[in-house]
């Protein structure tokens, strides 16, 4: 989905660049403003391309979860339960005092991956706390 979506905004930002010289709205548009919307197709690319990142990876320790940049580590110990509520779009951990992390990489859109995902972490958490 991000390989798509990126390559869809590159594109149409190749298309504004290479129309914006023709159009006729008074205003004067340079090869440099060409470039500049290209750059900027580029950009937002490249930040679609982020969210294809996602990863997770557990063992019997405790769970390793990438999202968009940064990648957090936590213990079984101190994960209360994986969940998946209803209408939401991931899954997320369950921790102390109300408060969640998302697991990205288990999108609802996987439908019975996203299942074996976390039944599988739903079985590690159980072996790992012996609840």
């Amino acid at each position: 989905m991000c390989s798509v979506l990126a390559v869809a905004l590159l594109a149409v930002f190749v298309v504004v660049a290479v129309l914006l010289r023709g159009s006729n709205t008074g205003a004067i548009f340079g090869a440099s403003d060409q470039a500049a919307m290209v750059g900027i197709g580029i950009l937002l690319a490249a930040g679609t391309m982020l969210f294809a990142n996602a990863r997770v990876r557990a063992d019997a320790e405790g769970i390793e979860i990438r999202n968009v940049l940064a990648a957090k580590r936590f213990a079984w110990s101190e994960v209360l339960s994986v969940s998946f509520p209803d209408g939401a779009s991931w899954a997320r951990l369950e921790l102390p005092e109300d408060e969640y992390y998302s697991v990205l990489a288990v999108q609802a859109v996987d439908r019975e991956r996203a299942v074996e995902a976390v039944r599988a972490l739903r079985r590690l958490h159980r072996e790992a706390t012996g609840g």
